[in-house]
């Protein structure tokens, strides 16, 4: 079942929040399952088989969680023993599912065999809920996981808002939100708010998002098929995607974090203007925010960090982010992806490490204007990767944005240009019959997206008043503030109507497939 589905919205959520509150005015313990229910209602939506996968997973990892709570010695080698026992079984699962069929597939390329069995369907969320409860198993390891209702357990792995493309979630945050008495009242501020996101989320995903993405899909086809694109092409393709995957992912964000907000949780913060980073590694502190937390503290960290020497901490960097880009997808373009953004990584530290050695101050306003520009330019080579399915396909993309494949243009194009179309042409710009509609629909969705993108607030700026996300820090910069008056309400209703009547065919979110 997607957010952006009719069952969703008019069906599933109402009937959900109806009676979680009305059970909730009687016995949290019978709301809490009624949610936790509805949560596995939505997943099986999909496919009703892979539930029994999700509840064994969580049976599983509560049962390890809990002795390795209740063990006294945490360095005993009971404990450890345990403790791997849980994290490899819960990778194995994953790694059985999501790459299997990869390493099978690249094994036959090598060796020139022909092994292999029926494609296995990767579980949705799989990555998400392994993950969640990979981190559950250390902190309780640590001494971190205190409480171990079950019912709330199995609502914290299973919850909808963030079952199927994250946040990646913490015990600690989210079980004591289960726990309180104001979470199962209704509160018109925490409805209001929430659904004032989820309309803004829909909206970006629904409206911009899938708006944007047939252009960026036709390019990338062409790419992959073998064609030859042209400069300008080549770009428009590459900044589609780029924006199409912003604002899908960005819209996901916003409605999971509304919809908990309906019920009076809040998530972590997943999603912050990542494209206005000043460098790389600010962008991956806003882009997937969980996930990069997930790295950092359970994989980064583990290996060494940056407590073993500028060596070391290169190798742990370029280790974390090839991890990263494999758990995207099954894929060597995935692969690629995670060890450009590795380079990336270690390029920024060898330069900060540079400049405090020269004993430069912090950059100006010039200097965080080009490293913006930098690492946008940067992150866009990187989702050339991420989104063409062959490597072939990804460089013929990349050599055409660097103009090595020639400037063209559609035909129709030079019927406006006049006489400047023949001096063009004298220029070497090829002129291609067919293609001008979308060549031009193209160009005017990147014009009006970038500035949107660069300069207007997020949606937690706008309603930073009201912190509908945890850990979020309180921006009075941002130019527009929301209230609940009339005039953002008429705002709202023809942001969610605009949202509403784009559903007739919704779309996958593009995070569903990792």
């Amino acid at each position: 079942m997607l957010f952006n589905s009719v069952e969703f919205i008019f069906l599933f959520l109402p009937v959900l929040l109806v009676i979680f509150f009305q059970l909730g005015r009687y016995s949290r313990r019978l709301a809490a399952l009624w949610l936790a229910a509805g949560s596995f209602f939505f997943y099986a939506w999909w496919n009703p088989a892979y539930v029994g996968l999700l509840l064994a997973s969580i049976v599983f990892n509560y049962s390890v969680g809990y002795a390795l709570a209740r063990s006294n010695d945490i360095a005993s080698p009971r404990r450890k023993l345990l403790l791997a026992l849980g994290v490899i079984t819960d990778l194995s699962l994953l790694g059985y599912y999501k790459y299997a069929n990869f390493f099978i597939h690249t094994t036959n390329a090598a060796l020139g065999t022909s092994y292999g069995f029926a494609d296995i369907v990767l579980p949705l969320g799989i990555s998400f809920f392994t993950f969640t409860q990979i981190a559950f198993l250390v902190d309780a390891a640590r001494g971190e996981a205190r409480e171990f209702n079950f019912i709330h357990y199995s609502l914290f792995v299973s919850y909808f808002p963030h079952l199927i493309a994250g946040p990646i979630l913490h015990h600690k945050e989210m079980m004591p939100q289960f726990g309180r008495a104001s979470t199962y009242r209704f509160s018109v501020d925490d409805f209001t708010v929430g659904l004032t996101i989820f309309a803004l989320g829909l909206f970006k995903k629904v409206v911009i998002a899938d708006g944007v993405g047939p252009y960026a899909g036709i390019l990338f086809a062409s790419a992959d098929h073998g064609d030859t694109l042209g400069l300008f092409q080549a770009w428009e393709g590459a900044l589609a995607y780029t924006l199409q995957l912003y604002f899908d992912f960005s819209g996901y964000s916003d409605m999971a974090i509304g919809l908990s907000c309906m019920i009076g949780v809040r998530l972590p913060l997943n999603f912050n203007s990542p494209y206005k980073a000043a460098n790389i590694a600010d962008f991956w502190r806003r882009w997937h925010m969980t996930l990069s937390r997930f790295l950092r503290d359970y994989l980064y960290f583990p290996l060494g960090g940056n407590r073993k020497g500028q060596g070391r901490r290169y190798v742990n960097l370029m280790a974390t982010m090839l991890l990263g880009g494999l758990w995207h997808g099954a894929g060597w373009t995935f692969v690629i992806w995670g060890g450009l953004h590795g380079a990336y990584l270690i390029i920024h530290q060898a330069w900060q490490a540079l400049r405090i050695r020269l004993g430069f101050g912090d950059p100006s306003a010039a200097g965080r204007f080009m490293g913006t520009g930098l690492t946008f330019i940067a992150v866009v080579v990187g989702w050339v990767f991420f989104r063409a399915q062959t490597f072939h396909g990804a460089i013929s993309m990349l050599r055409s944005m660097g103009g090595l494949n020639g400037v063209s243009l559609p035909d129709a194009i030079a019927l406006h240009l006049g006489p400047l179309a023949s001096r063009l042409s004298s220029l070497g710009v090829v002129f291609n019959p067919g293609g001008g509609h979308e060549f031009v629909m193209n160009a005017v969705w990147v014009a009006v997206l970038l500035p949107i993108v660069f300069l207007a607030p997020n949606t937690q700026q706008i309603l930073y008043r009201f912190r509908p996300a945890l850990d979020q820090r309180a921006d009075d910069t941002a130019a527009l503030g929301w209230s609940p008056d009339m005039r953002w309400g008429i705002v709202m209703a023809v942001v969610l109507a605009a949202g509403l009547l784009s559903l007739a065919h919704p779309g996958e979110f593009l995070y569903f497939q990792f």
